[in-house]
Parts: structure tokens; C-alpha cells; sequence
């Protein structure tokens, strides 16, 4: 074999291996789908590497769905359900600015919303994963009052999401 054909040969090998390593997520560039369900995360992993990007899918027929995503501050022991229990100024003082990522995801399937964010994380730390859509809320209202909306949109539901479970964790390493 020729050293052309030898080098012609390895570089096609390393080349199919770049190929491997991106399509497994190598280097924290893989992509992670999560299901809305009413009322829970599911496929939500406990952990992921630097530069995850998540995907939100909907398998509700009626509710709309969110994956807010904030980063839980070093030091902070508590657990996210304690946290999401807490009164709304002293949450507010825990998860001061812009969340992480807000992504909505419409009843039956509709294409995902990166509403902040582009869905990915890249700092190391633990991080809250909740839903606050108001329960009962109606979709096509929520969406339209978000176009014009500086924060969450205030329309009539129950209690957030959240509070029925739709709640979890994810470290970022």
C-alpha cells in the first residue's frame, strides 16, 4: 500500500470516528429530548455534560406545556420541591434574572418554542426544571398573551404546573 493510499485511509478512519463521537454526544454536544406529560418530566436525565441541548416534546392533548430551567446557586441544599414551595419573593431572591432556558411545547404535538434561550446548557451546577403554566390554562390564549408579555403571562388556570409535580433536577458537569 502506498503511503498516499495509507494516509488517504486514515484519514477516512478518523473521520468516520469524528462522526461516531458526534452522533454519541461527545464533548457535551448531544441532544436530549424530555416529554411533557400532564403532569411530570419524562426522560428528564439526572445528569449531562457542559453544552447538552434539550428538546421539549408535548404528549398532552390539552395542556400546553414549559421546561423552565434555572440554575440552582452553589451552596444551595435545598430540594427542588422545597424550593418551588417557597413564597414567591424569596424564590425570586433564589433564582434572581432570566432563567436558563424557557422552552414551550403545545398540546398534540405542536414544534417546540424556544421562548430564552436556544436549549442549551453550558455551565456546570445543578439546576432546577420546572413547568409554571397555570393548570386548565388554554393554550392559544397563553401563547398570544406571551407575544406581548415581559414575563410569564397572566391568565386565568389553577395552580401552576409545578405544583401538581411537574417539577425536577438536572446537574450539569
Amino acid at each position: 500500500m502506498s503511503t498516499h493510499s495509507r494516509r488517504r485511509g486514515l484519514a477516512g478512519g478518523l473521520a468516520a470516528l469524528a462522526l461516531v463521537a458526534t452522533a454519541c454526544g461527545g464533548d457535551g454536544d448531544e441532544t436530549r429530548t424530555v416529554t411533557a406529560q400532564d403532569y411530570r418530566f419524562e426522560n428528564l436525565p439526572a445528569t449531562v455534560d457542559a453544552g447538552t441541548t434539550f428538546r421539549l416534546t408535548n404528549a398532552s392533548r390539552v395542556e400546553l406545556h414549559e421546561m423552565v430551567v434555572f440554575r440552582i446557586p452553589d451552596g444551595e441544599t435545598r430540594s427542588v420541591e422545597e424550593l418551588i414551595r417557597l413564597p414567591e419573593e424569596e424564590l425570586g431572591a433564589i433564582f434572581a434574572g432570566e432563567p436558563d432556558m424557557v422552552l414551550l411545547a403545545p398540546p398534540g404535538g405542536g414544534e417546540q418554542i424556544a421562548a430564552v434561550g436556544t436549549g442549551r446548557l453550558t455551565r456546570p451546577g445543578r439546576y432546577a426544571v420546572v413547568c409554571f403554566i397555570p393548570t386548565g390554562a388554554d393554550p392559544a390564549a397563553y401563547l398570544a398573551a406571551a407575544q406581548t408579555s415581559d414575563g410569564p403571562p397572566d391568565v386565568p388556570g389553577g395552580p401552576p404546573h409545578a405544583f401538581n409535580g411537574m417539577y425536577g433536577q438536572v446537574i450539569v458537569r
